[in-house]
């Protein structure tokens, strides 16, 4: 299960029919579907840079779709979660859903409903590969400053201006404006207000 970059909905179920029924509904759609009879087939075939997202029935042998959904966030899984089960309850659901689950459908449900939350669980996993893309971006450009350049940057943030730089580093005003040129083309902003936004975002991300 390699991440090859094309999308693919994981179905688990212990169910051979199910798996039968909703890979040939996935695949009606347009969409790449792979199955696995058990939550220990797939986490044995389990890729982190898969891409797509997960249907998993919440009551199985061995190990339960709830407990695979824990196994993945401990795993420091992004790939969305849609839950669908016979025997559902609402506190189940809802620690379902508090552990990160898009959805928790009981059966029966309809084709298009669960086509819907597919497509709407794809959008999310789409949604968040690019902002860990940016955010990636954003962190190899800071790595790639220099320690004089991450001075003049803390400074810029902070709205200094730069004979204040200057001042404050005791270097001269045309040096801050040349590591300060240097410094918005390596974080490839285009302004300052756009400079400021991707420090703070690196910021945020790291925080617990």
């Amino acid at each position: 299960m390699r991440g090859d970059g094309e999308v693919t909905v994981f179905v688990v179920d212990d169910d051979p029919g199910v798996l039968d029924s909703l890979g040939l509904l996935l695949r009606s759609d347009g969409l790449r579907s792979r199955g696995f009879a058990s939550a220990t087939a797939f986490l044995d075939a389990y890729d982190p840079d898969a891409s797509g997202c997960l249907i998993l029935d919440l009551r199985m042998p061995e190990m339960s779709g709830a407990e695979l959904q824990s196994r993945l966030r401990s795993m420091d899984s992004h790939l969305p979660v849609i839950f669908v089960t016979a025997h559902g309850d609402v506190p189940t659901a809802v620690s379902a859903m508090k552990a990160g689950a898009v959805d928790f459908i009981q059966k029966p449900f309809t084709d298009e409903k669960l086509l819907d939350k597919v497509h709407q669980a794809l959008e999310l996993d789409a949604g968040r590969r690019r902002e860990r893309a940016g955010l990636e971006a954003i962190r190899g450009h800071l790595d790639s400053l220099t320690p004089r350049e991450r001075e003049v940057l803390a400074l810029v943030v902070e709205g200094k201006h730069n004979k204040n730089i200057a001042r404050a580093l005791g270097i001269s005003q045309r040096t801050v404006e040349a590591h300060r040129a240097r410094l918005m083309h390596k974080m490839d902003a285009s302004s300052v207000p756009s400079l400021v936004q991707q420090v703070m975002r690196a910021a945020t991300s790291r925080q617990p």
